[in-house]
């Protein structure tokens, strides 16, 4: 047994660093006990909070383009809820009511970012489509995870730093712990939360500064497309401290890689490009900007990067998959009873359930893809083929890319789906308007099964630190997936009939119009980037040869620069503040304050980007928008940047170990 204990006031020692030889990890809640967990207020507490914020993340994420992480917002209500109420032993509970309700922001993802192209393209989508895509998506999702889960939340302890799980966990425990811990989560909470409200809702400095402030940057921007970006928010600093410097120096490679060496090769060629270059790209290389170039020549060299990924850790866990398959053989044959040989901390579901649940799921939406969708026998199993082997495929991408960054490139992996699904179906005859509703109906269940695999996972990693029961996390989060479901389902119908997604005051779904503008050209025979993809595929193998993770750096492709740079100098921070000293408790100490304050700015920045991103949706926008996007904003933008990250490094210096 491990020498760190739980008082039951806060985490271990040991909960974010390695295991040493023959350590064990003791959650707070002791896998002897028997704690509340589902319970009449857990369920019906978090089936209202899936339903509210799947409502809210619907309108929202189609409204002005900003889908928003349910999870931690979810968290913060459950605690304050518990403590209002003086519940006892509520930790249990509010983990279970946060498992049921993330499940909305995740459902929500999967199909916002697919279904109204449906609408955009004037493809008809009847309320049953929506609903059941997203309902299978979310279970298979869930059903293809489960397998995984000890892999990622138990052996990699330590190895991945799970950004988001950490400030999830960080805010239920500080309802427990209270004192002096719960103190330093609010007070960074506040700071964080005002500061990123006020550049959301009032605008007062622009959210992103760029070296095109300088006259010497606008010219390089303009002549050598160089340009630095930087987004100031205090919620993706907090991030980059909780990913570390390790992997945010990788993805930061990545990006580098992409704006500050692909850009300019190109660039360099184009006064003698005379045509416009590549797979459906109209405008000449000359005349694209930095960001242009980025979008249509090194993104996709990323979605070819984070494809390959999956495939490498696919073949890397093929040990664990061999090992589940086993598991479930055996359980099948009646030889195994997994569930009776382990403690309550590591009971799933059992591999029978799983692997009943993926041949019903199998048979549902063989029906579903049949009767309500193609209506064809071989454009159906073609159908399920491509939903089931994508989804398997990219689900470690999926929940790496989460415990790795906090953040799912799902929109990468789905534009991936989209355009392998479309090339499949042409080839084999499905194409115009029943092919282009075929392939995004596939999107969407594969969209929301990684959306939810990477939720997920965060959810189990949450339910391993404070000591859930995993298997009731897994129940629960397929109920709160129905819910969700049915809910997004019903919203996405009212706001087409209501608002519309095409023309004048249409809703902005910038995810789906993007979708639309993919499957179009596909279903009419126009080419893909294959060779950027082919591109990313090699460099990810390339950058596993030398032992670089090459999903990381793939990311850094994938995700913008202005959310890269400030993910590095969080990584910068957590590094300096915990390698200061001499004394390694003094060290830890440090790093643990860090943890605590880049958590509450995680957790503000998220609650109060959910009311800010309402107070918009209602028409309350201080905001002046040339105010905002001018020079002197993004110059006051850099100064307070510099300020916030000074208070991080002074607030976390002043942890000692008796804290």
């Amino acid at each position: 047994m491990s020498e760190h204990v739980s008082t039951g006031k806060g985490l271990p020692e040991n909960a974010y660093r390695e295991l040493k030889e023959g350590e064990e990890y003791q959650p707070i809640m002791s896998p002897l006990s028997n704690p509340p967990e589902i319970t009449p207020y857990s369920v019906i507490m978090g089936l209202l909070l899936a339903v509210l914020f799947s409502a809210a993340a619907a309108y929202l994420g189609l409204k002005i383009g900003q889908v928003f992480e349910a999870a931690i917002p979810i968290a913060i209500i459950a605690v304050g809820y518990s403590f209002l109420t003086k519940r006892k032993n509520a930790l249990g509970e509010n983990i279970i009511v946060q498992s049921i309700g993330a499940s909305s922001g995740l459902v929500v993802a999967g199909a916002i970012f697919t279904l109204p192209a449906l609408y955009i393209l004037n493809l008809q989508a009847e309320f049953y489509q929506v609903f059941l895509s997203s309902l299978f998506g979310g279970i298979l999702g869930m059903l293809f995870l489960i397998p995984f889960r000890k892999y990622f939340v138990s052996d990699m302890h330590g190895k991945y730093p799970f950004p988001e799980a950490t400030a999830t966990t960080e805010v239920l425990v500080s309802g427990e712990k209270g004192g002096n811990q719960a103190k330093i989560l609010l007070v960074s909470g506040l700071i964080g939360g005002i500061y990123d409200f006020i550049i959301a809702t009032f605008g007062w400095w622009s959210e992103v500064f760029t070296t095109r402030v300088l006259p010497v940057g606008d010219l390089l921007a303009e002549k050598t497309k160089l340009i630095f970006k930087l987004n100031v928010g205090s919620a993706v600093l907090g991030l980059g401290y909780i990913v570390g410097l390790k992997y945010g120096a990788i993805i930061a490679a990545g990006s580098f890689v992409g704006w500050y060496f692909v850009i300019p090769i190109i660039n360099h060629f184009a006064p003698g490009l005379t045509a416009p270059v590549g797979a459906g790209i109209t405008k000449l290389v000359a005349d694209m900007s930095a960001e242009d170039i980025f979008r249509n020549y090194v993104r996709p060299i990323g979605i070819g990067g984070i494809a390959m990924a999956g495939v490498i850790g696919i073949i890397r866990s093929s040990k664990i998959i061999k090992s589940a398959f086993g598991l479930a053989i055996k359980e099948m044959g009646g030889k195994h009873n997994a569930n009776k040989e382990v403690i309550r901390t590591q009971k799933d579901l059992s591999m029978k359930i799983i692997a009943g649940g993926l041949l019903i799921s199998l048979i549902l939406i063989f029906l579903f893809f049949q009767f309500g969708v193609v209506h064809n026998l071989l454009y159906a199993v073609i159908g399920i083929l491509i939903v089931f082997v994508i989804a398997f495929l990219f689900t470690t991408v999926a929940a790496n890319a989460i415990a790795i960054v906090g953040t799912n490139p799902v929109s990468g992996m789905t534009l991936m789906t989209l355009i392998l699904s479309s090339v499949v179906m042409v080839s084999v005859g499905l194409s115009g308007e029943t092919g282009m509703v075929a392939a995004l109906i596939i999107g969407g269940v594969v969209c929301t099964a990684l959306s939810m695999a990477g939720g997920a996972i965060t959810d189990l990693k949450v339910g391993y630190w404070l000591g859930s029961t995993p298997v009731k996390q897994q129940t629960m989060k397929m109920l709160g997936t129905v819910v969700s479901s049915v809910t997004v389902g019903g919203v996405i119908i009212v706001l087409n009939k209501t608002y519309g997604f095409v023309g004048e005051n249409a809703l902005v779904a910038p995810q789906a119009n993007a979708m639309a503008a993919v499957i179009g050209p596909m279903m009419s025979g126009q080419p893909a980037p294959w060779m950027l993809y082919a591109a990313g595929a090699f460099m990810s193998l390339i950058l596993t040869m030398i032992g670089v993770p090459a999903l990381a750096f793939s990311l850094g492709m994938f995700i913008p620069l202005e959310l890269n740079t400030p993910i590095l100098i969080g990584g910068i921070i957590s590094h300096f503040v915990s390698t200061r000293s001499k004394d390694e408790k003094i060290n830890n100490a440090r790093r643990e304050r860090g943890t605590l304050i880049a958590s509450g700015f995680i957790a503000g920045g998220a609650l109060m980007g959910v009311v800010s991103a309402g107070l918009r949706f209602g028409g309350i926008n201080f905001v002046n928008e040339a105010w905002f996007e001018s020079h002197s904003a993004e110059i006051i933008a850099l100064v307070m940047f510099f300020a916030i990250a000074a208070y991080f490094i002074w607030d976390s210096l002043k942890g000692k170990p008796e804290d």
